[in-house]
Parts: C-alpha cells; structure tokens; sequence
C-alpha cells in the first residue's frame, strides 16, 4: 500500500501488461522460472551471464546451453520488450538519441552522451509523466503508463551493447554514469525503479555490475517516497528538479509543489544527504524572465548554504511552440555570482542534442 500523500498511478483500462522478463527477477525468482519451464534451475545463471554479463541477448550466442533449451529459454525469460524506431546523433556523434517502441506501441526515449571523461545515459522510467510541469515537453505529453523493471534495465543494456560494439563515436568503451532524468518521475514508479537499480548493481552475472554511486535519481520531490528512497541504503546520487525556491513561483512551475512545499522537499533531500553520505544535485532550468531574477538566486542560495548540495543550472532547451524560452547569457552570469556569493557549488549544464529534438520527450512526441 503506498504510504499516505504518496501519489500512485494506475495503467490506463485495456493497457496490456509488458511479458515478464529475466530483468524483472530478483535471482531466486529466475531459478524458480527457469524450473517452471522444465529446465535445470542452474540454466538461471547462465542466462543471467548471457544477458547481464555478456549482453549477448540472441539464442544462437547461447553455445554453452544446449539448442533444444534456448528456445523455451528465450520465450519464457527474454521476450522482445522494445524494439527501436530510429536513432539520430549530434556533437559529431557523440550524443546519440533512441527512440524506442513497446510492446503495446508506447514510444519512450534514451540519450546516451559519450564525454571525454565517462559516458554518461539518460533512461527513462515512465511512458510520458503525471507532473504537469508546463515547460516539459513530456509533462506537457502525460502519462501513458509506467514500464516495468525489465523495460527500464533494457534500455541501458542495449546502451552498453552499443558502447561495446563501438557504435557511438570514440571507439569501445563502457558505461560510467546513469541518470534516471528522461521520461517520467522515477519516484512515481518506485518498485521497479528500485528492482532496476537492484539489476544495474549487482555483480555479475546476476546484473550488470554498475556502482551505486554512478547513479542519480531524479524526482520532482515526492517527499514520502524520498524518505523511502532515504531508507533504501542505497549510496545513488538524488537529484531535485527544484526550478524555483520559492512556493509562489513553484506551484505553477511544478504543479506537485501545492502538495509538498519547498521547504517539505528540501527537508527530505538533507535527509537523503545525511542517509547516504551523498550530496544531493539541485536542478534548475532557467526561465527567461521567469525564475531567473537575482533576487530567487539570493534565496536559493540562502537555502541550500552550508548544505550537502551542488546547484546544476539548466538551459532550458525551448519545446517548438512554447513560450518558455532559455536566460539571457548575462542574467545566467548573475544568477552563477549570485549562488556563488553564499558558497553553494554551481555548474552550468553543457547543454547537448539540441539540434536532434533534445528536450526529453520531443522525439516522442513529434513521432505521435
């Protein structure tokens, strides 16, 4: 049961739930399944190292399963999920968009950024949003529904199997962070978030074997499933998608903030920070003329000083048709010196994939 204030979502009526799949298992779950099908419960592993270990995903690479098993193995345990629509890649091919298809025709969408010090993919974890927040273009979509486990897990499989197979420019090379900041509010579909991130983190060739600390999870500040997120003991990074700090201003820029005030949400990030011993990412689209006025620099800054917390500020890349549009060059300087002045740590987001519908959920949304 979820926990009071907490929001939840239900699939839309006739929504077809997406085929279980080996990445929606815990381990013990899969020996079980395996068994199910009349095979060995040991064939669990080596699927396991097949999928997570050597992200071979096709039966004919299963030379250590015997050919009558695969079959039965691969129906019952790896059935297609997504398949993908296109990719388009900008930064001389260095940021490479997916746009993926479901099962039941829902379309979501990855970024995988290849930088000269780690490789970085962003996934999604909804099929549109239930936020609202009126400057995303995936708020602006709604929500379709939540994917499961597996549907999140795959994504980034298929991103390190591309890496591998140096098809994103640079040459093989192999995953180094994930940030959970494409489709959706992560928190909003807590359990398989976090079986996901269970998948990502655990040796193999039980999952894929990623650190915890190269994880960021990003939420809008759904307080009670922060504080669950807290209990978790997890060392994944939080991320806050804060955009304004006062609660005039936030109401409107984030609908969910006339549930849990600035203050309730900040609350629940130290909370986090002191937890997890991580410091928490405050993110901040700046708004020409809308949140980006010296004076809310001044306030931020005087929130979050002496905190746990880092500022990542955000040009907002504009969705076609929307008034929003990016900060002055000048008035980011201001708001960089203003946060700066408190001591709160300030970054600049190298802004990518502009040219290839970069906003999340423009690519979907320009497929509809």
């Amino acid at each position: 049961m979820p926990s009071p204030g907490e929001l939840t979502f239900v699939a839309p009526r006739g929504a077809k739930k997406p085929p279980r799949h080996l990445a929606d298992l815990t381990p013990q779950e899969r020996r079980e399944a395996v068994a199910e099908i009349g095979e060995k419960p040991f064939r669990a592993k080596q699927l396991s190292q097949h999928y997570f270990g050597r992200l071979a995903h096709r039966p004919e690479e299963w030379t250590d399963i015997p050919a009558a098993a695969r079959g039965r193995l691969s129906e019952a345990l790896l059935p297609e999920l997504m398949s993908v629509v296109r990719h388009i890649s900008c930064d001389d091919d260095a940021t490479r968009k997916t746009l993926w298809r479901l099962h039941d025709g829902t379309l979501v969408e990855s970024v995988l950024m290849r930088y000269p010090d780690r490789v970085t993919m962003c996934v999604s974890s909804q099929a549109g949003c239930g936020m609202n927040c009126p400057f995303c273009a995936t708020g602006q979509a709604g929500l379709d529904r939540n994917l499961s486990t597996a549907e999140i897990v795959h994504q980034i499989v298929d991103g390190a199997r591309a890496l591998r197979d140096g098809e994103v420019a640079g040459g093989p090379a192999r995953l180094s962070n994930i940030v959970f900041m494409g489709m959706g509010e992560p928190l909003a579909n807590y359990k398989r978030v976090l079986g996901a991130i269970r998948r990502l983190t655990d040796p193999a060739p039980e999952g894929l074997g990623i650190s915890q600390r190269g994880i960021t999870v990003s939420t809008v500040g759904l307080v009670p499933a922060m504080h669950r997120f807290a209990d978790e003991g997890l060392s994944c990074r939080l991320a806050v998608s804060l955009h304004a700090p006062d609660d005039e201003l936030r109401n409107t820029l984030v609908p969910v903030n006339t549930r849990w005030t600035v203050r309730e949400v900040l609350d629940a990030a130290w909370r986090y920070a002191d937890v997890s011993g991580r410091r928490v990412s405050i993110e901040y689209a700046l708004i020409r003329d809308i949140n980006d006025q010296g004076w809310r620099a001044d306030l931020l800054g005087r929130l979050l000083k002496g905190r746990r917390a880092h500022v990542n500020l955000i040009p907002l890349n504009p969705t076609p048709g929307s008034k929003w549009t990016a900060s002055r060059p000048e008035d980011e300087a201001e708001f960089v010196r203003a946060l700066e002045t408190h001591g709160v740590p300030v970054t600049v987001r190298d802004t990518r994939g502009q040219e290839i519908d970069g906003a999340c959920g423009q690519l979907a949304a320009s497929q509809r």
